[in-house]
């Protein structure tokens, strides 16, 4: 079951995987709805931005944009831009996205 939007999930904080992280600022269990990207689409690459196909790109505008790569990851996103936790993530454990072999 999703929890609700009133609880704040999540911090940003420093992140020993990359500059700054988003962590889990209480239990998220697999399947919650961890947040919803807010963006502008873009036609160039850059920081923060997350390419949907070879040739659409967005702009992520909103906390979420801090999730590092980790191949293991706890959350991923889905097509409608969602970010749902793949598994349980204990309050304070960063929230974590495989970006695949490509990142930089």
């Amino acid at each position: 079951m999703p929890i609700s939007d009133t609880v704040k999930l999540y911090r940003v904080k420093d992140s020993h995987i990359h500059g700054k992280g988003l962590f889990a600022a209480c239990n998220i269990f697999e399947g919650d709805i961890i947040g919803s990207i807010k963006y502008n689409p873009v036609e160039e690459d850059g920081p923060y931005v997350l390419w949907i196909d070879d040739a659409v790109g967005i702009q992520v505008d909103c906390d979420l944009k801090y999730i590092n790569h980790n191949a293991k990851p706890n959350a991923c996103y889905c097509e409608d831009l969602q970010v749902i936790a793949i598994k349980n993530i204990k309050t304070g454990e960063e929230i974590t996205h495989d970006y695949g072999d490509d990142w930089t």
